[in-house]
């Protein structure tokens, strides 16, 4: 994945190139993020994924959140960030809806076919074993202010 830009434009807004086709989360428990190990990629990464028909990204995001990492999260506590326009391997020219959110009681769900781990990581650490870092999220990542809500 490359980061092209990132756009600070409104929730609703709708691009005439580049769509938007996939959501990221930044989950914050006090100072760390969480990342999940997807297993076909071999790669740590924020909790996301594809938008699925008639879903708008904020509902990605809630669904994606609850099914990589165990976290329900209403859909207001998420808080949009803007939109990463990305070039994808296979996939072109993308834009991913950036979401952030805090969580009081961080979880450590069991691996599945999809996730292999959870990690809760302190940027100022080394990137967490037994995968590569996807140094594009946690750029994102970065750019989330951790929300107080």
């Amino acid at each position: 994945m490359r980061l092209l830009a990132f756009d600070e434009e409104p929730e609703e807004t709708v691009f005439a190139t580049a769509p938007v086709g996939y959501v990221l989360v930044a989950v914050w428990h006090g100072e760390r993020l969480l990342l999940v190990l997807v297993r076909g990629r071999g790669c740590w990464e924020l909790p996301g994924g594809g938008i699925e028909p008639g879903e708008s990204p904020r509902e990605a995001a809630v669904r994606e959140l609850w099914e990589e990492t165990g976290h329900r999260v209403p859909a207001e506590r998420l808080r949009f960030v803007g939109f990463a326009h990305t070039l994808l391997t296979g996939k072109g020219e993308l834009r991913g809806a950036l979401f952030t959110t805090t969580v009081e009681a961080p979880t450590v769900r069991p691996p599945d076919d999809e996730i292999a781990a959870l990690h809760w990581w302190l940027p100022t650490e080394p990137p967490p074993p037994g995968g590569q870092l996807q140094t594009v999220d946690t750029h994102l990542a970065a750019r989330t202010a951790r929300p107080s809500g």
